[in-house]
């Protein structure tokens, strides 16, 4: 196998995600207890304020839940999404097409970290749980930062395997045992394991913040989520 043909098949890969495609929300809705509705409502929150016709960037939008959701709670912001995996964006095609949404929200396969986007062509950028899936974390989030106008959000939700309270023991092994076996159960694949293994290696939330502030941002915010189970970081473009 090529070089190339081992990147594109690396776990976290386009590819990788191509192969889960259709079965992505029905298990994100039960691994997450249906929990990761009501932190994109919060990551929506973190966008405003925002004016008719501004636009709303999307990365890692997968099956476009984020984008669609963004479309439906903002009537007048146009959305663009973007993806590496070709398989992801088919579906979030058809959802796009059954929602009559064809005409605010577009889906582009492209790389976060070489985006084909002008600088400060949005109001907002977001990205949710995929920013553990990018290899040069930095650069994405520089790049999210350079397309974003001077006053509006990059948002970041991502998951966390808790470490302090009562709970963190139960969630840890919800993550740590649960996570695989369901995914590979409901999948047939052992993707999954991928998932549990990419959030533990994840940094601690005061050093993405620094990663963030390191990228441009400022007014970095942490917000910790279901007991550290997912944390919601906000930062804001200034030039």
């Amino acid at each position: 196998m090529s070089a190339l043909q081992q990147k594109r098949h690396a776990d976290g890969s386009g590819l990788m995600f191509d192969q889960i495609a259709k079965r992505y929300d029905r298990m994100n809705r039960i691994l997450s207890f249906g929990l990761d509705k009501g932190w994109r409502k919060r990551l929506m929150d973190r966008l405003e304020p925002l004016q008719e016709g501004d636009a709303i960037l999307d990365v890692a939008t997968g099956t476009a839940d984020v984008g669609l959701a963004i479309a439906k709670r903002f009537p007048q912001v146009l959305v663009q999404g973007l993806d590496p995996s070709s398989g992801m964006l088919e579906v979030g095609h058809r959802k796009i097409e059954q929602m009559n949404l064809a005409g605010r929200v577009h889906l582009t396969l492209g790389d976060a970290q070489n985006m084909p986007y002008n600088d400060n062509e949005f109001a907002g950028a977001c990205i949710a749980f995929g920013i553990r899936n990018v290899p040069d974390r930095l650069q994405g989030l520089r790049e999210m930062t350079r397309v974003v106008r001077p006053g509006g959000h990059v948002v970041v939700l991502e998951l966390s395997t808790p470490r302090g309270g009562l709970l963190a023991p139960f969630a840890r092994f919800h993550v740590n045992h649960v996570v695989p076996f369901l995914g590979g159960l409901l999948s047939g694949s052992k993707e999954y394991r991928y998932l549990q293994k990419s959030i533990q290696a994840f940094p601690e939330p005061d050093d993405f913040k620094s990663l963030m502030e390191d990228a441009g941002l400022q007014e970095v915010r942490i917000e910790r989520l279901s007991f550290g189970s997912a944390h919601l970081y906000t930062g804001t473009v200034t030039s």
